[in-house]
């Protein structure tokens, strides 16, 4: 499956948070213009080969932080087991663990984590806090690790000192790359964010993500971003994301 070459250029915009003047952010236009989507379910052979069905949710998500850990919680115990595939084993042993590290995440039971519904499930394939929030009329984004819904977008934040000793916060939204899994993100058997076969969208990620850029940037700051890239488009997307373009 085509997975492009990282390194190509890019194109960014910084502007000024509407909602917190201490803090700039800095977007790719490039990916947040692309026509990536998720395809779990529909194409996407996941990351690992010896867990085709399982995509992205093979390793268990981390929380991000407690407050994290208590939101999901709040659902998990909303889960039944009409809905939770592994809803006796999670009752009964736990739906956490620690990694090697000791950081806290979801467990990892078969193959997937443990709210990954199989195909065959009768309650619906795939994560089970997804379809709770779906069944709830909520986003998923509101039931999920942030981990979880964040993934392929990646918020990094860094303090910047322009050289004056006046400090702000430089908030990066852009490209979930294979390194940003860390030194395994090269063993991955296949990834999405920078294969052609994910990119078959209908409208850009800037559209299609809105929920979960809302969630990162605030609504103001979301209100700006889609301007710079509806610029960017109407520009004809001067610096394409490569995977997005037709391949000879």
């Amino acid at each position: 499956m085509p997975e492009v070459d990282l390194g190509f250029p890019r194109s960014w915009v910084e502007f000024t948070n509407p909602d917190d003047a201490s803090e700039v952010f800095r977007c790719d236009l490039t990916w947040l213009t692309s026509r990536w989507t998720c395809i779990f379910g529909a194409g996407c052979p996941g990351i690992y080969e010896s867990s085709p069905d399982a995509g992205c949710c093979t390793l268990g998500a981390h929380f991000a932080d407690d407050e994290d850990h208590d939101t999901v919680a709040t659902f998990v115990d909303r889960l039944t087991p009409e809905r939770w595939e592994r809803h006796d084993e999670g009752v009964t042993n736990g739906w956490t663990e620690r990694d090697d590290d000791g950081d806290l995440k979801t467990r990892a039971v078969g193959g997937a984590c443990i709210f990954h519904n199989s195909r065959g499930f009768a309650g619906g394939y795939g994560c089970a806090l997804h379809g709770l929030a779906l069944a709830e009329g909520i986003e998923p984004l509101e039931a999920k690790p942030q981990v979880c819904w964040q993934l392929p977008l990646r918020r990094q934040f860094r303090e910047v000192d322009p050289g004056d000793g006046e400090e702000y916060t430089e908030v990066t939204i852009g490209e979930y790359v294979r390194a940003g899994w860390g030194p395994g993100g090269a063993d991955l058997d296949w990834y999405c964010s920078s294969n052609t076969d994910a990119h078959v969208g209908l409208q850009p990620v800037y559209l299609a993500n809105r929920a979960e850029l809302v969630a990162l940037m605030g609504a103001d700051g979301y209100a700006e971003l889609a301007r710079h890239c509806e610029a960017f488009e109407a520009a004809g997307i001067p610096v394409p994301h490569p995977a997005s373009q037709p391949q000879g």
